[in-house]
């Protein structure tokens, strides 16, 4: 693997993450208590042994730098790195990124200087574990220009995605972006040429892009500098290849969610909690998924009901009930307070108990989710400051609202409260 550099797309603003992404970069979004969606890529990269890493971004990028700069210190004996590119504006090139491909070819320059035989260009919000290896090895024994690993989908799902279909030896040879009634059925295909089982073809006969690609070199760097108005891989660069070169399908039968979505990042995070065998796990010694090491404390819990969730380290709980929720690093939980169906990511931060005490006695909030507290169905970001008494259960059942001003959103039902939001004492969301 040596031959090969991988770049992790980082996305544009993150408008469907928003607020989320308010403060941070797409791939900086803190998941599953105590790591961030570019821990994801990063580590299968790691785990298959691919070292040079280069993550492209343009938005908000300040924390992510942080968070790769305190992570991922490979030694001084390998070349090994993984760095962040953002966005520049250069006399050849005076724009922002306009799209996937667009964001690869900006750097062309300093891509080319590299010696490898494959690119390999991956997503930063999606959630799955994957062995880059083998994807590779399937691209070099085809011979293929480009290989795309593809998901096997059933009929229900199928409309919601860009299908391909393939030949009797696994070459892509058409594409639709979602189709619906005949179109959709033009594209079915056997996937059992791609490894399935006769059963699991029946009941999956189409195939979906998942946004991760190899590349030979000189394939990519030709496609980007006959195709500068194209700006995006998935929806115009490799359908437009497909035609004159050999574009492959690599088919991966596990877990895998993209995760760009409000709904689809809180369902994705509390179906960890589920028991015994969540759908993705981060229990796998063999293939771990890294992050920062913070050195924290182990979490302390006096006088609690905890069911079906997880708690992060260094958090501090007194006389409270968690049901189903994730809580990230330094959470503070106070008494007689209920957290239902709910992700908390947590602070930065330990507030000292005597600078506690100041603010309670001054009237402001401390850092955490004060006394006797209702949260259910929510989305509370970093450094919140939740009063007592205060309910946020979405009592109107309200889709939609945009409350920047009063410190949260909701999205698709969930209520998103800001990072270092302030919700005051008695309020009822």
């Amino acid at each position: 693997m040596k031959k090969v550099l991988a770049i992790i797309l980082g996305g544009g603003a993150g408008t469907r993450l928003y607020p989320l992404t308010k403060l941070r970069a797409k791939p900086a979004v803190p998941v599953a208590g105590k790591y961030r969606l570019i821990d994801i890529p990063v580590s299968n990269c790691i785990n298959s042994e691919i070292f040079k890493i280069y993550v492209l971004t343009q938005f908000n990028s300040a924390s992510l730098n942080r968070h790769i700069a305190r992570t991922y210190n490979f030694s001084g004996f390998s070349e090994g790195f993984v760095e962040v590119l953002a966005a520049q504006q250069t006399p050849e090139n005076p724009n922002w990124f306009q799209g996937t491909a667009d964001a690869v070819r900006q750097y062309i320059w300093m891509l080319q200087e590299w010696d490898v035989d494959e690119f390999l260009i991956l997503s930063g919000d999606h959630l799955y574990r994957m062995d880059y290896r083998q994807f590779i090895q399937r691209h070099r024994e085809t011979n293929a220009d480009i290989t795309l690993s593809v998901i096997p989908i059933d009929d229900r799902r199928a409309s919601d995605f860009g299908l391909m279909k393939i030949d009797n030896s696994g070459r892509v040879i058409d594409f639709s972006e979602k189709p619906k009634g005949e179109a959709l059925a033009q594209m079915r295909v056997d996937t059992t040429v791609l490894g399935l089982t006769p059963e699991q073809a029946a009941s999956q006969p189409y195939i979906a892009s998942m946004g991760i690609y190899v590349f030979k070199k000189d394939v990519l760097f030709k496609l980007l500098k006959e195709s500068v108005e194209r700006t995006d891989f998935g929806k115009e660069i490799i359908p437009d290849a497909a035609k004159d070169h050999n574009v492959q399908a690599y088919l991966f039968d596990d877990y895998w969610e993209d995760i760009g979505t409000i709904e689809a990042f809180y369902n994705a995070n509390l179906a960890l909690t589920q028991q015994p065998m969540p759908p993705f796990s981060f229990y796998d010694e063999e293939a771990p998924i890294y992050t920062r090491a913070r050195y924290l404390p182990p979490t302390k819990l006096l006088d609690c009901h905890v069911t079906e969730s997880i708690i992060g380290e260094g958090c501090i709980l007194k006389n409270c009930r968690i049901q189903h929720s994730v809580l990230g690093v330094r959470s503070r939980i106070e008494t007689g307070c209920v957290i239902e169906e709910s992700l908390l990511m947590g602070a930065d931060f330990y507030q000292a108990s005597v600078e506690r005490q100041c603010s309670i006695d001054k009237g402001d909030i401390p850092v955490g989710i004060g006394p006797d507290t209702i949260i259910r169905r929510a989305i509370i970001d970093k450094n919140a400051r939740i009063g007592h008494d205060v309910k946020i259960i979405n009592k109107d059942n309200v889709q939609e609202a945009d409350r920047e001003s009063q410190g949260f959103y909701i999205r698709s039902g969930i209520v998103v409260v800001l990072k270092n939001a302030v919700i005051t004492d008695g309020t009822i969301i």
